[in-house]
């Protein structure tokens, strides 16, 4: 990869991870309900989940969504149910006292499924492979993956640490119910890109 290339895929690595969008808001979310510590499963399954999208979708996934292209329709109805339905759990999380006993943030291998109904993490695998990624071959898509994994995780890492920072002042029932009311909103906000674009 030519250093040109390079710095141009870093910063679009660095932008499209640190940004909102569905991981993000729930990393946030689950860092202000759960806590860092309980949080890192969810993180982790993010980063290498996300990271093995890229390689299939660089080893030719994307080939058999143009051969079939009633899967994007599928992969839309699929898309939006699952984040409401997460919405819907974040805006019900239970308190603080309560969620330590009885509420589970998302777990590593949910994570990683999640991302292949997340409509951002598409757009960013596949910007990834048809525009950085000049050498189709295996180690060029590896490369990719690799290079944007590597840039993804500690960029996420940044919203479970806000969403730790921001449980210090969710001190009663209330504000937490009002902060994931918001995350919710926001989370449900998050498919506009998907509902609006044919």
């Amino acid at each position: 990869m030519m250093y040109e290339v390079f710095a141009g895929f870093a910063l679009f690595c660095f932008v499209s991870s640190v940004t909102p969008g569905p991981n993000n808001l729930m990393l946030m979310a689950s860092g202000a309900n759960f806590g860092v510590k309980r949080t890192l499963p969810h993180w982790l399954g993010i980063g290498i989940g996300f990271t093995a999208m890229i390689v299939m979708v660089g080893l030719g996934l994307i080939r058999v969504f143009d051969a079939f292209p009633v899967i994007y329709s599928v992969l839309k109805v699929l898309s939006v149910g699952f984040l409401l339905y997460l919405a819907w759990k974040i805006a019900n999380a239970a308190p603080p006292d309560e969620a330590q006993k009885t509420g589970n943030p998302l777990g590593f291998f949910q994570a990683c499924a999640f991302q292949w109904v997340n409509p951002k993490a598409w757009a960013m695998a596949l910007t990834a492979i048809s525009v950085y990624t000049p050498v189709q071959s295996v180690s060029g898509i590896l490369t990719t993956a690799l290079i944007f994994g590597a840039i993804n995780l500690p960029a996420c890492s940044v919203w479970m640490f806000i969403g730790r920072e921001i449980s210090r002042y969710l001190t009663n029932n209330n504000r937490l119910r009002s902060f994931n009311i918001l995350m919710a909103i926001l989370l449900v906000a998050s498919l506009y890109p998907i509902l609006y674009t044919k």
